[in-house]
């Protein structure tokens, strides 16, 4: 059996930082309101315009999600690694205006990498983790040795500026993750479902405005994830004890602290980077693994759970072993 190894991770965010005042002048909220309900501080925009007016068309002033997609992936190449024998890029989004090509097969052209699989993975937030098991499923099977996986969002240009529901809490950014093959053990188990009974609490349709149902997604992504990691775990044999970091979804502080109180853990167990990058939908949890390893957080055998949850409705977890 072939398993499978992180060789390198970045991450690309947008030149615009926008802080909480920002926001809370626009939406006339108190100082404080935005911190107060999602545990962010600032975010980064790939546009230089806040108005709820803006087209999700409208690319004059904004970074282009494909070039953000790159300049993730860029910065992996930057590091001396090599393009050679990788075998797929699969992108996970819920942003990209193109319908062809994709934007893996952008990357692909871009940054000339030969004879490979190009995938976009429309998976809503949960998109990242899918991607992720789909690549390694790939080098399970001996077909690949090496896989790109990015998750990349602008939702700036899917944002209704006057929803207090998605604007405190949206942003852009852009996270990549190279794996390969690896003849050494390593722990992987991978538990990910889809429910679509009660998808239209968090919906958005071509060319509008993301809704969601603030509520609806709390309770879903509360009940869902913690049902999610009880369930990886069991299948694994391992035990919260064994793990060394849960890695989540950036959707609201809120919830991940509702998530480690549910579990009956410290906070500290559950790595939150939302108050300085904010939800970033497909992005968040590859830029959190980026920070954590730039941070030397993770050591070889240490064993994480990455945790997905969001449009679909799509929930899905990963325990990995570094």
């Amino acid at each position: 059996m072939n398993f499978i190894k992180i060789v390198e991770t970045s991450t690309y965010l947008p030149k615009n930082i926008v802080e909480n005042k920002q926001i809370e002048e626009k939406l006339n909220l108190e100082d404080g309101y935005i911190y107060k309900r999602t545990g962010i501080r600032k975010r980064y925009y790939a546009t230089s315009c806040t108005s709820s007016e803006m087209s999700s068309t409208d690319t004059d002033t904004t970074e282009k999600i494909e070039e953000m997609a790159k300049k993730a992936v860029q910065k992996i190449f930057d590091q001396n690694i090599s393009k050679e024998n990788i075998g797929l890029i699969l992108v996970a989004t819920t942003t990209s205006n193109k319908l062809m090509p994709g934007i893996a097969n952008y990357i692909q052209k871009e940054l000339q990498i030969d004879n490979c699989i190009c995938l976009d993975i429309l998976a809503g937030c949960s998109g990242y983790i899918n991607s992720l098991d789909i690549a390694k499923m790939y080098i399970e099977t001996g077909k690949i040795e090496k896989a790109l996986i990015v998750g990349v969002d602008i939702l700036s240009q899917y944002t209704d500026q006057k929803d207090v529901s998605t604007a405190i809490i949206l942003a852009d950014g852009a996270g990549a993750t190279l794996i390969e093959k690896t003849n050494k053990s390593k722990k992987y188990f991978s538990n990910i479902k889809a429910e679509g009974v009660n998808n239209q609490i968090l919906t958005c349709e071509s060319g509008q405005k993301i809704h969601m149902d603030g509520k609806e997604v709390y309770r879903y992504a509360v009940v869902k994830t913690v049902e999610s990691i009880k369930e990886t775990l069991e299948k694994s044999g391992e035990t919260l004890n064994d793990i060394k970091y849960i890695v989540p979804h950036q959707s609201n502080m809120k919830i991940m602290k509702s998530i480690a109180s549910r579990l009956k853990i410290d906070m500290s167990k559950i790595y939150t980077n939302i108050e300085n990058v904010g939800n970033t939908f497909c992005a968040s949890i590859p830029i959190a693994l980026d920070e954590m390893r730039k941070k030397d957080l993770l050591q070889e055998g240490d064993k994480i759970l990455l945790i997905g949850y969001g449009g679909g409705l799509n929930t899905g977890s990963i325990l990995l072993e570094i």
